[in-house]
């Protein structure tokens, strides 16, 4: 027999969708037979009030109006043994412990990677740090991909992310996704033309692509395709909370040059529109500065407006709060690990 439709939801009731209980604030009839009504909805919990969700009614799994009658049949269901509500209890605290003390992380215990000891000082910095604006400037091998994980994952599991965009470019596209997914468990799409088409066949020409999916990868070349980035500022709108750039291979952002009102190029401008509509930025280079002061204080404006202005001496101690970079002999000397090449002298 076919599964019997919910029952409509009327402005003022609480519903349950999704595992979260929502206020329902207006119900909009379909406009033929046979369609799903569209419920407009407000979370009602405390760690996302307020925070808007639309559904079609018809199609969600566990939709449920929560009624006085609904509650009282909770307790009809019995209590738990004593031993089992304690160990449920023990890991709430656990997890609020976690959630506000930055000097306890989550991440690296849910993640299935062989973890480094000094792959954690970035996300020590990064909780540290009111809102995430961090450059890992790490050497060529030591794992940024890994430590910017980590941060998306911790950032995400205490509730301070919903919305990742991570830009890379082309070749790295798919390395990145296979790592989110195996080493984090978070799995992205990968915005492009492809998924655009596919999208828009299922649900219809004028859907906004970054309202499909809370995570995404898009490469360097696309995002300075007006094509892609209007309707991604369009979904940022002038600042979403929530939200976390990753940008990987960040000195492409940065001026070429080293005069002090030098030329942006295309990406240079693009970073520089869209990096203010994020509430959080984290940018992974190995070659952070090429060698221009004024070209590293730009690409550092971009990442921490509050802290760097364009054309001004970078101080040392700015720079340590927003920067980490390690090269390979510095963590040979601690822990090893990297061994030492020499070049031989003769011919090639």
């Amino acid at each position: 027999m076919p599964k019997e439709s919910p029952p409509i939801p009327e402005a003022g009731q609480i519903a349950h969708v999704r595992q979260r209980l929502y206020l329902v604030e207006q119900t909009i009839a379909p406009a033929k037979a046979g369609d799903s009504p569209l419920v407009k909805l407000s979370c009602v919990e405390d760690d996302a009030q307020g925070q808007p969700l639309e559904v079609l009614w018809d199609r969600e799994l566990d939709a449920e109006i929560r009624t006085g009658e609904a509650w009282d049949a909770i307790a009809k269901r019995g209590f738990d043994e004593a031993k089992l509500f304690s160990a449920y209890l023990n890991t709430l605290k656990w997890n609020c412990v976690t959630a506000t003390d930055p000097r306890l992380f989550q991440s690296p215990f849910r993640a299935g990677i062989r973890l480094d000891a000094y792959q954690l000082e970035p996300l020590r910095k990064a909780l540290l740090l009111p809102r995430v604006n961090l450059f890992i400037a790490d050497d060529v091998g030591l794992g940024k991909t890994i430590e910017a994980g980590l941060i998306a994952r911790e950032l995400l599991l205490r509730k301070k992310v919903r919305n990742i965009v991570v830009s890379c470019p082309p070749s790295m596209l798919l390395q990145w996704k296979d790592e989110l997914e195996t080493r984090f468990g978070l799995t992205f799409e990968i915005l492009d033309k492809d998924y655009v088409k596919r999208v828009r066949r299922e649900r219809g020409f004028g859907v906004n692509p970054w309202t499909t999916h809370s995570r995404f990868l898009i490469s360097h070349r696309l995002l300075i395709d007006e094509a892609y980035t209007a309707p991604l500022r369009d979904w940022l709108g002038t600042f979403q909370t929530g939200s976390l750039l990753i940008l990987d291979e960040a000195h492409h952002a940065a001026p070429s040059s080293g005069q002090k009102y030098a030329i942006d190029s295309q990406i240079t401008r693009a970073v520089r529109d869209l990096a203010p509509r994020f509430e959080h930025r984290l940018f992974l280079s190995a070659t952070p500065h090429n060698g221009h002061s004024n070209s590293f204080s730009a690409l550092l404006e971009i990442l921490d407006p509050q802290r760097f202005c364009r054309g001004v001496p970078v101080s040392a101690k700015l720079r340590d709060e927003v920067v980490v970079r390690r090269l390979k002999d510095d963590i040979r000397e601690i822990q090893g690990g990297f061994p030492q090449t020499t070049r031989r002298a003769g011919r090639y």
